[in-house]
């Protein structure tokens, strides 16, 4: 049975086609100085969890998160960053942290809480962790935080 056919990229012939490329802007940095930046960023979010500041290392983790092509190694080194704050924060703590965060770092919390689901057994994360967080990022940013996390292409 010749199987070939279906191996043939028809979007080549396509006019319309939308390329990741052309849905929004690669991040402009160097996939080095990504993880360069990332590296420095888990340092200082360590020392503000040393210091018990939770919502400040929170920011550092979701401030300029990489996302793009050929930059998973930083991906996959701030999703543990994060997971670390997720795992060393009480559960009475969880809502007024995520109160305190802006609208794209709510956002990108979502993100990053989804792609943590999403991992094979959920990596080193419990479930409960983050599902609990979840349901106070909803609870405070709505639904809408879900769609915009859903539908955004920079994908974390």
């Amino acid at each position: 049975m010749d199987v070939s056919f279906r191996k043939i990229d028809i979007d080549q012939y396509e006019e319309d086609v939308l390329l990741d490329n052309e849905l929004y802007e690669a991040d402009p940095r160097d996939p080095t100085q990504v993880l360069n930046d990332t590296k420095q960023k888990g340092a200082a979010v360590h020392s503000s969890l040393s210091k018990g500041d939770i919502q400040g290392a929170l920011e550092l983790v979701l401030s300029d998160a990489p996302y793009g092509p050929n930059v998973e190694e930083a991906k996959n080194l701030n999703l543990q960053t994060l997971v670390t704050i997720l795992n060393s924060t009480k559960a009475t703590e969880i809502p007024g942290v995520v109160k305190s965060l802006s609208q794209d770092s709510q956002d990108t919390l979502m993100k990053y809480l989804y792609k943590g689901m999403g991992l094979p057994g959920w990596g080193d994360v419990s479930g409960s962790v983050l599902l609990g967080w979840h349901e106070k990022l909803t609870e405070v940013a709505g639904t809408g935080c879900i769609v915009r996390a859903m539908t955004d292409r920079r994908v974390v």
